[in-house]
């Protein structure tokens, strides 16, 4: 079961984090996995641990945010393998701040990687995808539906990813495209580990517990915990589920209220 041999996917933010777990959990389920990331060092050491595990990946560097870029990104992806069976758009850039203490500067880069990073490509591998379906899966966020302190600008793109999600559901259900959504709660990842060491210096372990317990379950998630949610939306098992958005959240979304 859910396998993805001869599907050729794209990974943005592929480099680190979930993104990288996505593009190891696909490699090793067959998928032929293309990682974009800006940080050529991290993007090139996924492929490289992908390839010592016997799976095929290829990096490319590209600015999701960019759209001449990621356009001819994707382009070049489809010369190259045939076709584009999956679209992961996971890039994204996290902010804090309110209305108020949000910088104009700040909310307009929110709003190129967040948003029209998930737009550039979406528009580059539609296309593609009309020819012999595909299947397109954003990262939202809990905090898209749930008030969450000082994430003023980035719920905002992620709400936005939301409402993408169920557009291009409906615009290509019936040319085979599914497009559906994860929302997860905290996880634990390289930037939350540099957050809490860059804000809360001495105190990293208080402050770790502190946010691992706003989720009910006790814990913040493991990259690979998203991953695998990522693998049953992009494989032929979930052939059924289009337009849906998928809380991953430890209870964070409907417990807390």
């Amino acid at each position: 079961m859910f396998r993805l041999d001869r599907k050729v996917a794209i990974i943005t933010g592929g480099g680190s984090g979930i993104g990288r777990a996505i593009a190891k959990v696909f490699a090793g389920q067959g998928a032929w996995v293309f990682v974009l990331d800006m940080d050529q060092e991290a993007g090139n050491s996924v492929v490289k641990e992908i390839l010592h595990e016997k799976g095929k990946a290829e990096f490319r560097n590209c600015d999701v945010s960019d759209h001449l870029k990621a356009t001819g990104v994707v382009e070049n992806i489809f010369a190259q393998g045939g076709s584009i069976d999956i679209l992961v758009n996971n890039a994204g850039i996290a902010h804090i701040g309110t209305a108020e203490s949000t910088s104009e500067a700040d909310f307009e880069k929110l709003i190129r990687v967040n948003i029209k990073g998930v737009y550039n490509c979406i528009k580059a591998a539609i296309p593609h995808m009309k020819k012999n379906g595909g299947t397109i899966l954003n990262m939202a966020s809990a905090a898209a539906t749930v008030g969450i302190p000082e994430r003023f600008g980035y719920s905002m793109t992620k709400g936005a990813v939301l409402s993408m999600t169920l557009s291009v559901a409906k615009d290509y259900v019936n040319q085979n495209i599914r497009c559906n959504c994860i929302s997860p709660g905290r996880v634990h990842t390289p930037f939350v580990d540099g957050f809490i060491a860059k804000n809360y210096p001495g105190r990293e372990k208080e402050m770790f517990e502190k946010l691992s317990k706003t989720q009910p379950i006790g814990r913040m998630a493991q990259p690979e915990e998203i991953a695998y949610l990522a693998l049953y939306l992009c494989s032929e098992e979930a052939a059924f589920v289009t337009g849906c958005d998928y809380p991953i959240d430890g209870g964070f979304i409907r417990l807390n209220n």
